[in-house]
C-alpha cells in the first residue's frame, strides 16, 4: 500500500481508503461491515471514513464495534467522521459551535474512541459564520478530540475565507477538503481548487470514486 501525506500535515493516509456511506448501519450489519474492514486492513488501508449523518449514526456505531472486536492498536489508524447533520432538534444541524463541539463528542461515544484523526465539515453551514465554524474546530483540536479538521463540499472561496480567519485570529486553519471526485464529477477537484493546492497546502481525500457504484457495472442492467 502506498502511504501519503495529508496536505501539509505530517500525517500519512493510505492511497487507498475504506468509507462507510450507504452501507454500514444500513445496507449491510456488523458481521459485512467486519469481513470488509479486515480486508482492507490486511491489505494496508489505514484510513477508515465516517459520518455522523451515515445511516443516522448507526455506521459509526457499527465501525466502532468492528475495531473494538479485532483489537487494532488506535495508533495504527485514521478515522474520520464529519459533522453538520446530526438529528432532527434545532440545533443538532449545522456548524455552529454548539452542534460542533456535542455532535463531536457524540460521534466519539458511538466509535468508542477518544479521538478522531480527522473531524471534516461535511457542507458549508450558510446560517453560522465561518469564524464560529473555525474556532470550534480549533477548540476540538485543542481539546484532543481531533487531531486536524477540514470540509467538505466547501467552495475555494468558503476554504479561503476559513483559512485566512485562522490566520489572522492564530487559531487553526483547515488541512483538508473532501469533495466528490469520478470520472463524471471531476471541475472542482482539478480546477476550482488547483490554486488551494499550491497557495496553502490543501489536502484531499474523496468521496464516491465509482459514483455510488455506477462505474463497478453493476447497474449495466438498469437499477432494481
Amino acid at each position: 500500500m502506498e502511504y501519503r501525506f495529508l496536505g501539509n500535515s505530517g500525517l500519512k493516509v493510505s492511497a487507498l481508503s475504506l468509507g462507510a456511506w450507504v452501507t454500514y448501519g444500513g445496507q449491510v450489519g456488523e458481521e459485512i461491515a467486519y469481513a470488509c474492514m479486515t480486508a482492507a486492513y490486511e491489505a494496508g488501508v489505514n484510513f477508515f471514513d465516517n459520518a455522523e449523518a451515515y445511516a443516522g449514526g448507526n455506521a459509526e456505531t457499527v465501525m466502532g464495534n468492528v475495531i473494538q472486536k479485532v483489537g487494532w492498536k488506535r495508533s495504527d489508524l485514521v478515522i474520520s467522521t464529519k459533522i453538520f447533520w446530526g438529528g432532527a432538534g434545532p440545533n443538532d444541524t449545522g456548524l455552529s459551535r454548539k452542534h460542533i463541539l456535542e455532535g463531536t463528542q457524540a460521534a466519539l461515544k458511538r466509535l468508542q474512541t477518544d479521538y478522531v484523526d480527522l473531524i471534516f465539515c461535511h457542507r458549508p453551514d450558510k446560517y453560522t459564520p465561518i469564524e464560529e465554524t473555525v474556532r470550534a474546530m480549533t477548540h476540538v483540536i485543542n481539546q484532543g478530540w481531533a487531531y486536524y479538521w477540514g470540509t467538505s463540499e466547501w467552495s475555494a472561496l468558503q476554504i479561503r475565507q476559513a483559512y485566512d480567519i485562522a490566520r489572522r485570529e492564530h487559531l487553526i486553519p483547515p488541512t483538508m477538503e473532501q469533495p466528490q471526485y469520478h470520472m463524471f464529477h471531476r471541475e472542482r477537484f482539478e480546477k476550482e481548487y488547483a490554486r488551494l493546492y499550491s497557495d496553502i497546502g490543501l489536502g484531499t481525500t474523496i468521496w464516491s470514486p465509482l459514483a455510488s457504484g455506477l462505474l463497478t457495472g453493476k447497474y449495466n442492467d438498469g437499477f432494481p
